[in-house]
């Protein structure tokens, strides 16, 4: 499924994650009780532009039950509020090439441990990384090490492998011992390791918000649709070609009711993947922690996102 990576695709790994874990220590101490989920998204967003890398992905930032998925809307007007728990995941990009990473911002010390249990299960599922390590055993690291602070981990969210454009790229590192995956780390490649921690049931559920989409190619399809819809496709596409985006970074350019029928009309024609809000099923809170780890040629271990 992959090359061997070269030289320069390792320095714009490195580059990228050096911006991604820089802006992370940043942002943990930028947030604020009262600040608005989209202040905090522009800024996350203009940050990777000026330290030379663009957005992966939107910002995500999720609150209290909200695991993943959540960038604010255009004129979202949602706050951080005392007694929560923020996760505020990043991704950024040089020339295709991602990195990943994430941390939990707790106003509310009743979640400190449910924090430093995804933090501590991030620290030593890295270490336990390395070239032909089972998959299925960095879950289990993770799964315990929950599972000790008296949590569990979100059995349905995962690590995965990163390819050039591609953030998840088909290979799953769970956050459980899962008997069923045979997977193993592989000198040339890129993983996102990334445990969830929940004080619920462990399992997340799609919510009825979409504020997340990527396009998908197909000529056949994108020339049935009207030419006002394939211009904004191929506006989109040729800047994101199959990355994430989010309307809100359009409404400049476009109008939000123009940008939300014709992302609806996308979707029914297959031309674009909307990216459910994932939500705790019994509600319970959740913290994340996150980082990207390349093995190179040589099945050296660089921990990406740990370098800044």
């Amino acid at each position: 499924m992959y090359d061997m990576l070269d030289d320069e695709a390792i320095q714009k790994y490195v580059k990228a994650g050096r911006i991604a874990c820089t802006i992370r220590k940043e942002v943990e101490k930028y947030i604020k009780v009262g600040m608005t989920l989209i202040e905090i998204a522009k800024h996350v967003e203009q940050k990777i532009l000026e330290y030379g890398g663009e957005p992966a992905f939107p910002t995500n930032i999720s609150v209290n039950s909200i695991a993943a998925h959540y960038t604010p809307e255009p004129d979202d007007r949602a706050v951080i509020m005392n007694n929560s728990i923020v996760k505020i995941d990043i991704g950024v990009h040089v020339d295709g090439y991602v990195a990943d990473t994430a941390s939990t911002i707790i106003f509310d010390d009743r979640y400190a441990s449910l924090a430093e249990a995804a933090r501590e299960a991030l620290e030593k599922a890295v270490k336990v990384v390395n070239k032909g390590v089972k998959f299925s055993e960095v879950g289990n690291v993770i799964d315990n090490t929950i599972k000790s602070y008296s949590y569990k981990p979100v059995y349905n969210l995962s690590g995965h492998s990163i390819d050039r454009y591609a953030i998840h790229a088909g290979e799953v590192i769970p956050n459980f011992r899962d008997r069923m995956n045979f997977g193993s780390f592989k000198a040339g490649n890129v993983y996102a390791i990334e445990p969830f921690a929940s004080t619920g049931v462990g399992y997340v559920e799609n919510g009825d918000t979409i504020t997340i989409y990527s396009l998908k190619w197909n000529p056949k399809k994108l020339n049935r649709i009207s030419s006002d819809a394939q211009t904004l496709f191929n506006t989109v596409y040729s800047e994101r070609r199959t990355l994430p985006f989010t309307p809100r970074w359009y409404v400049g350019r476009y109008r939000l009711e123009f940008l939300n029928q014709t992302l609806k009309l996308l979707l029914s024609q297959g031309l674009a993947i909307g990216y459910p809000v994932l939500i705790e099923k019994s509600r319970g809170m959740v913290a994340q922690y996150e980082h990207t780890v390349l093995i190179n040629n040589s099945g050296e271990k660089i921990i990406l996102t740990d370098s800044c």
